[in-house]
């Protein structure tokens, strides 16, 4: 993706920043969502992030979003349109909405004054009377205004946002044909606004394009990796996965439980799948610091299970609505013992659905628990993308049969995995707890049961074939210098890689995927003959360096680039520090 500068007057752009802010129940969310959707009905790509108030409800808001006609994973350094309904309390988000000279500010001007922050930036300005041009229209409102007078700046044609407004309103005629009309005068009314940004023309050739979050594509993912049941208890930002998940698990014969904490949720999930049912839960930075002690439960008595975790700002409770990379010390660290056990990571929207499946396929068939580690950016923003890899559907777990004479649950086999009894099956009785134990489930203090079983529980782990989806490797496989990354870091890295290319530089781009086990080997491979090793990440304390330089030799001369969220990075801002890196 190339990153765009913005056009000027009568100029057209591959890609194009907009946000739609306002107080609480001025529906700017409502708009942005329909925006986005018109962009996709047009043709192009796109992607919605969101920015809300402190407030459990009400409260300002502000919907961000990029229109390119190349896929995208990440927003650009500068919004080229800031519309606002209101500018109550909107200045909180002027750290999110970074403006520039060429930028535009377009706000009611019955609404008071842009803040200074923004005035600043040396953006253009232009008034439209939104609320009064809604009151013009019969029970029309401002966001619909907003949401026209948008799309002509943008140039996007009449009938996709005619359509992403039926489909929103499609059950609501009463509530259509105001919302229609309001599209219309908003389109009339930006008439007067010499400053546009229109799009360039979409791509001529397109296959098919999905419109999603990362939380309803990592449920989907689950799905059709085998999940069937789900037991989880509501926290940002990972409530939406459970809020899609359960009524498409009812369309499989799946079950989705709200149990009344993360405690709960996640014994509840191990015993389900001690039953024999792929199970999973989903929470946050703060749940899965409670589940730690039952994912133990679950390496000893190696029931397979999921946990999704859509990491967010801490510690503690933090910043509930903001990203951070900041869980995976955690994930990896963790549990007490010596507890081998899973952690992917998706670095897209899209890959969520991938990632997650793969994570369900991997858990079941190594009877472990895995940890996806996906954040607030990945999983609450909305993009359209074009459709997810097709992998195939369904898992498998090594079951005992019935009437296995002198079985063995913890059976010590070459692969480290051992058939798996389901409860109820005769002649397969045996004891699933938290103690150590020799094979026949039995509790054991002996030393040599205790070595046998840790063996056993690692080797499985480590010994097993990943395949290609440890990482994606990108960039130029011949330069001496290389990026190792993970999550939604992945995004801004590829765009910032691209856009320091004409300044000469060259990298190997590692987007790691399964974090552990560390596929140290392949790591190792993919960056033979690298002089010096970039590792970009988003939290204070570079928790992936110190991971990798823990388990691995990095080659050559390794660094660090990491921040703190709650701002994600930008592509400009990796390409500035690229280019210090490359010099240094």
């Amino acid at each position: 993706m190339q990153h765009s500068q913005g056009p000027g007057a009568g100029q057209s752009a591959r890609s194009v920043s907009v946000v739609l802010a306002g107080s609480g129940g001025a529906g700017v969310m409502t708009a942005g969502n329909m925006l986005l959707e018109a962009a996709a009905h047009a043709g192009y790509y796109a992607l919605m992030t969101r920015s809300s108030g402190p407030q459990i409800r009400g409260g300002e808001a502000a919907a961000m979003l990029r229109i390119a006609c190349e896929p995208i994973e990440c927003m650009e350094d500068r919004f080229h349109v800031l519309a606002a309904v209101d500018w109550e309390n909107v200045q909180r988000f002027n750290a999110e909405i970074p403006l520039g000279d060429s930028s535009l500010i377009v706000g009611d001007p019955d609404q008071g004054e842009p803040p200074d922050v923004f005035l600043k930036s040396g953006a253009s300005r232009a008034s439209l009377p939104l609320k009064k041009i809604a009151k013009s229209v019969p029970e029309g409102r401002a966001n619909m205004v907003l949401l026209g007078a948008l799309a002509a700046l943008l140039g996007l044609p009449d009938d996709a946002v005619a359509r992403a407004v039926e489909r929103t309103l499609g059950k609501r005629p009463a509530a259509l044909a105001p919302s229609l009309a309001a599209v219309a005068a908003g389109r009339a009314a930006a008439a007067g606004i010499a400053v546009r940004f229109p799009l360039a023309p979409p791509p001529a050739t397109r296959g098919p394009r999905w419109l999603l979050t990362g939380n309803e594509a990592a449920g989907y993912g689950a799905i059709k990796g085998g999940v069937r049941f789900v037991a989880a208890y509501p926290i940002t930002p990972a409530t939406e996965l459970l809020e899609w998940m359960a009524p498409a698990l009812a369309q499989v014969g799946g079950t989705l439980l709200q149990a009344e904490d993360e405690l709960a949720s996640v014994n509840m999930a191990i015993g389900g799948s001690y039953g024999g049912v792929p199970s999973l839960t989903a929470t946050a930075g703060p749940g899965l610091s409670l589940m730690v002690e039952a994912l133990g439960l679950a390496v000893a008595a190696e029931i397979p299970i999921v946990v999704v975790d859509v990491m967010r700002v801490g510690p503690s409770t933090g910043i509930p609505t903001k990203s951070e990379q900041g869980d995976l010390n955690i994930a990896v660290h963790g549990l007490h013992g010596d507890a081998p056990h899973l952690v992917l990571a998706p670095n897209t929207v899209a890959d969520c659905l991938g990632t997650t499946q793969w994570a369900v396929q991997l858990a079941e068939a190594l009877q472990s628990p895995a940890i996806v580690l996906s954040d607030q950016f990945l999983g609450q923003a909305r993009s359209v993308v074009d459709r997810p890899e097709d992998y195939p559907a369904g898992c498998s777990r090594v079951t005992a049969e019935a009437g296995t004479p002198g079985y063995k649950r913890y059976a010590v086999t070459e692969s480290g995995v051992s058939p798996m009894a389901i409860p109820g099956s005769a002649g397969l009785a045996y004891t699933a707890d938290g103690l150590e134990h020799a094979e026949r489930g039995t509790p054991s203090s002996q030393a040599s049961d205790h070595f046998a079983q840790l063996d056993k529980r690692r080797r499985k782990l480590t010994a097993h074939d990943y395949g290609a989806r440890w990482a994606d490797l990108e960039g130029d496989p011949a330069a001496d210098c290389a990026i190792v990354t993970f999550g939604s870091c992945t995004g801004p890295v590829r765009e910032g890689l691209a856009l320091a290319a004409p300044d000469g530089v060259r990298a190997r781009l590692v987007s790691l995927r399964l974090l552990a086990p560390l596929p140290a080997t392949q790591l190792l491979a993919a960056l033979e003959g690298v002089k010096r090793v970039l590792v970009i990440e988003q939290n204070q304390s570079a928790q992936l360096y110190k991971y990798l330089r823990a388990e691995c030799d990095l080659p050559g001369r390794a660094t660090s680039l990491h921040r703190p969220g709650a701002l994600q990075f930008s592509p400009g801002e990796i390409r500035r520090h690229l280019l210090e890196w490359s010099r240094a």
